[in-house]
């Protein structure tokens, strides 16, 4: 358990709520439903002017809630996951990039699950979750007791169970993997409702955070979700990404449906947004924003946020328009749900609830900064917003008047040159702020009792490529990317390792092809290719100063090497040589590592 102290020494809820502004049922915590989608932009929604989706479920949501509408993430998936349950900019919280080791939440981070379990709640975590897959970064590693998620950044990447592709796969339930019946987005609603029910049970609240992968690509969904949007002039994947947005409405109506059957829903605070502006719906709808997903203007980071709790007044449309972001979620529902806070931990962000409740203390006007970063070190300036209430400085260079030029058309940054000066003045204290936490790099632990063996996959690799090998499909082509992993070796010891092309899961050589998987409903999944075989002579370990080269039989599933190791971190390099030019190594895409 973490050191806590009262959160009235952190700022006192009596200053935020008055007992005229809450009403009796709010006199114990709060349940708190946290729904977060997976590239859904702000125009991705009919209550936010898509002319084409249907979204009754989310529009009645938007209906009965507080929502802010200026509201920003990271323009990527675990940046912004990072900075949300940490109250942490995503860059000082380590998750700067999606993959290449670069995905995983500082260990020193606080998490929304360690916060809330620590305050008496029951934690749950489904769907995506993004922020490391091994031990000690898993979402049941971080407070969270009841998990039900796939690996890596979506069904179907690399760290994920071999073959997922949305429908009837096999996730991870507290680590282990486990057989689901359904449509992913179904299963992960269906378990967040189960936990639900069982919290309620107990007599405990409850915090369920449901992440689930969509709409993410690649895009697939039962057919009836995406007929509907057939014939509109839209393209196919634009088709199938609104008919996934379709069915989480569904499911988001089916949970408050449920939550009313239980009688819980009066004092639970149910929100809703989104982890990046849209992926794919830009050219059709994006609310007269400029960019879309990774991109640092408004299209890539400004998305919607909907808060509804019946017993905190809090049920009817209201719009607040003063600049928000991720990082102050923690913050807030520390506040509105009166939880301990972790001792000697500051936070980038600041509760909203002042906002929320028309408290007369003066809110000060702040700058807020995001970037997408996407590299394995961070580089300065790059593809970021430094943000006011008025303005944007894109990448320090361009200047954009949000209040006059919504759609930022016009760079006015050579008429303005002392607002250019004062934001970058402001980014340059984040970076100093930031940038002295860039030294330390998270590992990937190795010989943990909590985890051995552990499964280390390409999807961690530092490469030159400009990608790791982050999906199935690069795995089943046989992507020649070769990488390191950087590791922490948590106990000195005897280690068995053995260097594989293909995941535990899948009985079949290293040089075995694989046909085609079967489809789903939709586009290509990751496991349409068929898998190649990469006609490897020799596997190569390189840990430390370790190295070994071993021959590669036609049988081999995996080569197996047995070496010592001392504690403290290292590279892990682990490669099959294909042919004999310097260039002729493939990756070996997965090693399982076990100590003895």
């Amino acid at each position: 358990m973490m050191k806590t102290l009262t959160l009235s020494l952190f700022l006192s809820l009596a200053v935020c709520l008055s007992a005229s502004q809450r009403s009796a049922n709010a006199s114990t915590q709060p349940n708190v439903v946290f729904v977060m989608t997976d590239d859904q932009g702000y125009g991705d929604l009919a209550c936010l002017g898509n002319p084409y989706l249907d979204t009754p479920a989310l529009d009645k949501l938007h209906e009965e809630s507080t929502r802010f509408t200026d509201y920003h993430v990271s323009p990527t998936c675990s940046p912004t996951r990072g900075a949300l349950l940490s109250g942490h900019y995503t860059n000082r919280a380590g998750p700067w990039h999606t993959i290449m080791g670069r995905s995983m939440l500082r260990l020193e981070a606080i998490t929304m699950g360690e916060v809330f379990e620590d305050s008496g709640y029951a934690t749950g975590m489904f769907g995506k979750w993004h922020l490391g897959d091994a031990y000690p970064y898993r979402a049941e590693d971080r407070g969270f007791q009841d998990v039900v998620r796939h690996a890596g950044g979506g069904v179907g990447q690399t760290p994920d169970f071999w073959d997922n592709s949305y429908f009837n796969d096999t996730y991870f339930r507290n680590g282990e993997p486990e057989k689901f019946e359904g449509f992913c987005t179904d299963v992960f609603f269906r378990e967040a409702q189960r936990f639900i029910g069982q919290s309620i049970d107990a007599g405990k609240p409850f915090f369920a955070y449901i992440a689930p992968n969509a709409p993410h690509l690649p895009y697939h969904c039962p057919e009836e979700y995406w007929e509907k949007y057939k014939g509109k002039g839209l393209t196919p994947e634009v088709e199938i990404f609104y008919g996934m947005i379709d069915n989480i409405d569904d499911n988001v109506a089916s949970l408050r449906s449920y939550l009313e059957k239980k009688g819980v829903s009066e004092n639970t605070i149910f929100i809703f947004m989104t982890d990046n502006g849209t992926a794919t719906g830009e050219k059709v709808f994006n609310a007269g924003m400029r960019g879309k997903k990774g991109t640092p203007y408004e299209g890539g980071h400004r998305v919607p946020f909907f808060l509804h709790w019946p017993a905190g007044q809090l049920d009817t449309g209201r719009d607040i328009d003063t600049l928000t972001s991720h990082i102050d979620v923690l913050p807030t529902l520390m506040d509105l749900c009166a939880l301990e806070i972790p001792m000697d931990y500051s936070f980038d962000g600041r509760s909203l609830a002042p906002l929320i409740y028309d408290n007369p203390t003066p809110w000060v006007e702040r700058a807020i900064v995001t970037d997408s970063q996407r590299v394995v070190d961070p580089i300065k300036w790059k593809d970021s917003a430094t943000m006011t209430e008025r303005w944007r400085l894109v990448n320090g260079t361009e200047l954009y008047d949000i209040e006059a030029d919504p759609g930022q058309t016009k760079d006015i940054a050579a008429k303005h040159p002392d607002v250019v000066a004062s934001l970058r003045a402001e980014y340059d204290k984040w970076w100093a702020s930031i940038s002295p936490s860039f030294v330390k790099e998270e590992r990937l632990r190795i010989g943990c009792d909590e985890e051995n063996p552990v499964v280390l996959n390409a999807h961690d690799w530092i490469t030159t490529a400009p990608v790791s090998p982050w999906n199935q499909a690069h795995i089943r082509r046989g992507a020649q990317i070769d990488g390191y992993w950087s590791i922490v070796v948590e106990e000195v010891g005897v280690y068995d390792v053995e260097l594989r092309r293909w995941p535990p899961e899948l009985a079949k050589p290293i040089n075995a092809s694989l046909e085609p998987g079967d489809p789903v409903p939709g586009l290509e999944a990751y496991r349409g290719p068929a898998g190649r075989s990469i006609g490897a002579k020799t596997a190569i370990l390189y840990v430390g100063d370790y190295y070994e080269e071993k021959p590669v039989g036609p049988q081999d599933e995996g080569i197996h090497f047995q070496l010592e190791l001392k504690e403290g971190p290292t590279k892990f390099r682990a490669s099959f040589k294909t042919g004999p030019k310097h260039e002729d190594v493939i990756g070996a895409y997965y090693a399982v590592v076990k100590r003895r």
